[in-house]
């Protein structure tokens, strides 16, 4: 039987989070940017939120990691994309550090994280997450990182998960709908969106494994 249709041996002894994903670590993550190429645009904001599950299998989230980030030499700095986040690259009081030493900070916790929980990789979950993704991934190759902890390719989609559970797909919305307050002045933010964001994916998961608890 190929792997395709079988659990590997390692999926079979997983426990807690790395057996609810199959041994991938959700880790909710938001980037904020100069524009929507992630070839040439800068990448100016990254927030990561990490996210643990309790004795009674519920996710909870644990801690975030946000940092400012120097534009890339070279990159593009889109006006209209800079207006709609109110982010001034070049504020001192931003503290930018260099995308090299952002990533490689944030990828610390993240590694000991899928480590620590028995997981092969961590997965990105984020609300439309491919945009995130791109930019991570077009950062990590600027940088030559070679220890990704995400997998290339795969995420969790907060906006399909939104308008499963709540019928609704814009990020404020779907927190609103689900209970959460939602501040229209701290959003566009990475550490505020990638925090909320980080409570809407667990309420849904949350939610759905009460259901299951009441079917079975």
């Amino acid at each position: 039987m190929s792997k395709n249709n079988s659990q590997t041996q390692k999926e079979k002894d997983a426990i807690g989070i790395a057996a609810r994903f199959r041994t991938f670590l959700p880790v909710v993550i938001d980037v904020e940017t100069a524009g929507f190429n992630h070839k040439t645009d800068a990448l100016l904001e990254v927030a990561a939120t990490l996210l643990r599950m309790n004795e009674a299998g519920d996710l909870e989230c644990h801690e975030t990691y946000a940092y400012n980030i120097e534009p890339f030499k070279g990159a593009n700095l889109d006006e209209s994309a800079l207006k709609f986040t109110g982010i001034n690259p070049y504020n001192p009081f931003r503290m930018n550090q260099a995308e090299d030493f952002a990533l490689r900070e944030i990828f610390k916790p993240i590694r000991s994280e899928v480590k620590a929980t028995g997981c092969s990789r961590a997965i990105l979950v984020g609300h439309n997450p491919t945009f995130d993704l791109n930019f991570l991934n077009a950062a990590v190759e600027r940088c030559k990182i070679k220890r990704n902890p995400f997998h290339k390719f795969s995420t969790f989609d907060t906006a399909t998960l939104g308008g499963l559970a709540f019928g609704q797909t814009v990020l404020s919305r779907a927190c609103q709908a689900s209970g959460m307050e939602w501040d229209d002045d701290a959003a566009h933010s990475a550490k505020y969106d990638t925090e909320q964001t980080a409570e809407l994916f667990c309420k849904i998961i949350n939610r759905w494994h009460h259901l299951e608890k009441l079917e079975s």
